[in-house]
């Protein structure tokens, strides 16, 4: 199947959508602040978001099989816009809870949903290529959030306006994919809790699994505390600190690209060693450092270190059982829930000691994620 500009363009586009459902990490921190909330409290916002994609990952794969990719896109879609729309409606901390579990509904039923539906679209030997395109525009969606929630609490007062400006994005791309995309027509078999719970029988692919949801909570973990721990290490106002977050995912933009690169010459188990041994040393580094110069580099080289691990671990899963393939991808998506317990776990340890004891946490999880690079199949 030929790619076309016209089909391929709107596609890309709900990449960046689906990065609006990082703008959690830099809303915690302003809803915190407005409604002076405990870290504890306020790190349940992370949780409500994340949980879902442990919920709905294989349902969502049942209700494509029945209704197709490119509606299960748009369904997604409107259900992004209502998480959008409600925090302008009424503010207030059960609003933002209902909101943010509606976003992370909605994300998971955009991750499980729109690569296949760029798979269906596309020639197979463009479809990496794609997904990598995908991902970067994901990544900029990502790195904008922090920037633009600045800019409108500290030129009108309303960080909340960011919703605003999702809402329309939101809106405008579910109207050009209706009706610029053909429905995909491939029959495929899809998912289902029975063939992909017995997955986990399977010590390898279990090993994957909780590697991606601990690299999925640290990411999300670095993405809340990483404001936090600028205000409390070097005293920036929140509005300043939150461009932290933008620096962490702006280098997680060029790691994945430099990662594409080294990736064609070095065995991912060993880029996979390497990356997960610099992250360690700057995670320890991180949490005793003082000077903001050390500290904003060291957000660079974590960015950096934690880039491409998601699509190793991905690629370890699919390559090992291919004829599993479905399977595997939902189970994988499952494993994104590991950003709904990271933030809580640390956000208790940080009001009982302060938020560098959360960093502990993540320090575990890199360890971990050393460790699977010394047991994957090459």
């Amino acid at each position: 199947m030929s790619m076309k500009r016209n089909t391929i363009i709107p596609i890309l586009a709900g990449f960046l959508v689906m990065g609006f459902v990082d703008v959690v990490g830099i809303a915690t921190s302003y809803v915190q602040k407005d409604f002076g909330l405990s870290d504890a409290v306020a790190n349940m916002l992370p949780m409500a978001v994340f949980l879902w994609f442990a919920v709905c990952s294989i349902p969502v794969g049942l209700l494509m099989n029945r209704i197709g990719k490119k509606k299960t896109v748009a369904l997604s879609m409107l259900v992004t816009l209502l998480a959008m729309l409600l925090p302008t409606v009424v503010y207030s901390y059960p609003v933002m809870l209902v909101s943010f579990a509606l976003l992370g509904i909605s994300n998971t039923a955009l991750q499980v949903s729109l690569n296949p539906l760029a798979a269906g679209t596309v020639r197979r030997e463009l479809l990496a290529s794609i997904l990598t395109w995908g991902q970067f525009v994901k990544a900029i969606s990502s790195f904008l959030g922090p920037v633009i929630a600045g800019a409108a609490a500290i030129y009108t007062g309303q960080w909340k306006l960011i919703f605003v400006l999702y809402a329309v994005i939101t809106l405008l791309n579910m109207l050009w994919l209706v009706y610029a995309v053909p429905e995909v027509h491939e029959q495929k078999q899809c998912a289902t809790f029975g063939t992909t719970l017995t997955l986990f029988q399977d010590a390898y692919i279990l090993r994957l699994f909780i590697g991606i949801f601990i690299i999925v909570g640290i990411d999300v973990g670095l993405n809340t505390v990483i404001p936090k721990l600028l205000i409390e290490k070097i005293d920036l106002p929140l509005e300043q600190a939150g461009l932290g977050t933008s620096l962490y995912f702006l280098a997680r933009t060029g790691g994945t690209f430099a990662g594409a690169l080294l990736l064609a010459r070095w065995q991912a188990d060993r880029f996979l060693r390497i990356s997960m041994g610099v992250a360690l040393v700057a995670l320890a580094a991180f949490a005793v450092g003082s000077r903001p110069a050390l500290l904003y580099g060291l957000i660079v080289i974590m960015g950096l270190a934690f880039a491409n691990v998601f699509s190793i671990l991905f690629a370890f899963a699919l390559q090992y059982r291919p004829e599993r393939n479905n399977d595997i991808s939902a189970l994988m998506v499952m494993g994104v829930a590991g950003g709904a317990l990271f933030p809580p776990v640390m956000g208790i340890l940080a009001d009982a000691f302060s938020q560098t004891a959360g960093l502990v946490v993540l320090m575990a999880g890199t360890v971990y994620l050393w460790l699977v690079g010394r047991q994957v199949k090459r």
